[in-house]
Formats: C-alpha cells, structure tokens, sequence
C-alpha cells in the first residue's frame, strides 16, 4: 500500500508556484491577489479560509479576506460580489460555502464574473471544462487529476467508479478523467444515492473516487486487491474523548481498506490539502489571463 500524500505534492506545487511569484516581484510584475467572501461563523469555514490567507503569504500572493456577519442579506452579499467583480486588484476570488440558509447559492455564483472564478463554479467554466477547453477547473477534481499525474497512476482504461454525483467534485472528476490526456482515458461509473448495485461496482473499480461526505462508507469487502482510492469526504465526527472535541475522518474505513489498496489517500492530508494548491494555481491563471 503506497500513500498518496496530498500535503507533500502540495507543498511542491506552492513551491513552485512561489518560485513565479518570486520573478514577478523581481520584474516588477503585478502578483496574483486573492479574495475570499465568508459569511458567518461556521467552524470548518474558518480553518480552511484561514488555510488559504496562510497558504497566499507563504508564496508571496496578495490575500483580502471579506468576513460578513451571519445575518448579511442576499442584496448585501450581491452586491459585495459586484464590488469584487469590478475590482482590478483582484485576479479571482471565492465565495465559500456553505453561505446561510436565507441567501440562495446558485444565485450568489452565477453572480460571480466567470474570469474571476477561481473556485471553477460558474457555469460558463463548468461547461467550457466540460468541452476540454481551457478554463478554471473546480480545485478539488483539479488537486485530484494532479495527484494521479504526479504520481503516474495508470488510469488509462481502467475502470473507475465514483461515488457521489455533485457539482463541486463529483459530475467534474467523472468528465475529467474520461476525456484524453495523463490521468484521464479512464471508462468511469458514476454512481449515486439511487445507484442500485453500488457494491457490485465498487468490488470491479481499478480506481475508486469517493465524495459522498458519510464517514466510513466505504468498507473492505467493497474493493477489490489492488484499488486506487481517492477519498474526497472529509466530516467532523463529535468525540468528547478528543481535546477538540471530534475527529476528522473520510469516506473509506481507512484502516480495513489500505492494506488491500495499491495506492490510497489519507483523511485528512490527502486531497484537502490539494485543493488549495489548485485554488492557488488557478489564481495565478487568472493573473496571467488578466495581464494578456
């Protein structure tokens, strides 16, 4: 069983990326700025907006963080992105979610001007990444394809099953790694909460993407010998017997399913810390797009 260490390629990638950062500076060049909207105070949020303001300094980018109180309505949230929108400082920005249940999402989104999408949630990206074309990828599949890359994981026609059907990792990674290129060639299932013979494809999978969010759903007698497995569900488990007071744990009752894997990740550590790298290769895109 060989990990997939999430931490260690990301740290390369804001390695590298700094390295950029670094000749821009020495050129006199304009470096990639990051915004990111919170709204609220929801635990999970905070730490990993607080990851990325950490992560944006340690490789040299320009980092706004716009903290809204619980009670902001859609009308000020709206118009915040406007503003965001409008503002030249900025190269790309996120709205993290989950926003309050009084401002609908979708909405919020769509408002968000489609070059500055670095989270890859506009329509007009999802559909162009959809086509193969180049454009912002959601972070989570993108931190996902480059982990594979990274480390030459064979995907090409293999089969793969992924579990959950959403739009921010699920519906992505299954286009992404059925289309042409290094990580992808793969024959992909994607399956769902009314998939009816989940076990009798999970058992078949070369390579298993799971991000359905329910703590150790997936268990040994499901994979085979040999699996590849991505574990994307990431969920704080209450634990009084913890000093935080719950633990963080994934999708795959890791313990049981690792010692049949080829190659898995770990939760946490595996593709959380991926998705920031992405979110901060994609800002820098967005800077190079913004300078041409």
């Amino acid at each position: 069983m060989n990990l997939l260490d999430g931490k260690k390629i990301a740290n390369q990638i804001k390695d590298e990326i700094a390295v950029q950062v670094a000749e821009m500076k020495a050129h006199g060049e304009k470096v990639p700025h990051l915004a990111a909207v919170l709204v609220g105070n929801d635990g999970a949020s905070l730490t990993y907006v607080g990851s990325k303001v950490r992560s944006c300094k340690r490789i040299g980018f320009e980092s706004t963080l716009v903290h809204l109180p619980e009670e902001t309505s859609e009308e000020a949230l709206l118009q915040k992105v406007a503003e965001l929108n409008a503002n030249d400082a900025i190269d790309g920005y996120i709205v993290q979610l989950p926003l309050p249940k009084h401002i609908n999402e979708e909405k919020i989104l769509m408002a968000v001007h489609p070059d500055k999408d670095v989270d890859g949630f506009h329509p007009t990206n999802f559909g162009k990444m959809a086509l193969d074309m180049e454009t912002f990828i959601p972070a989570t599949p993108f931190g996902i394809m480059e982990l594979l890359r990274r480390y030459d994981i064979e995907t090409e026609g293999k089969h793969t099953v992924v579990i959950g059907r959403s739009h921010i990792v699920g519906r992505p990674i299954s286009i992404l790694m059925s289309q042409k290129g290094k990580a992808a060639n793969a024959t992909v299932t994607l399956t769902h909460s009314r998939t009816k013979n989940l076990e009798e494809l999970t058992q078949k999978a070369d390579i298993i993407v799971s991000a359905l969010g329910v703590p150790d759903f997936l268990k040994a007698d499901m994979v085979k010998e040999g699996v590849v497995i991505i574990d994307v569900g990431i969920t704080r488990v209450p634990d009084a017997t913890k000093e935080k007071g719950y633990y963080i744990t994934g999708d795959v009752d890791f313990d049981k399913v690792a010692p049949k894997a080829s190659h898995i990740t770990p939760v946490p550590g595996g593709v959380g810390p991926m998705t920031i790298a992405m979110l901060l290769k994609n800002t820098l895109l967005a800077r190079e797009r913004r300078q041409n």
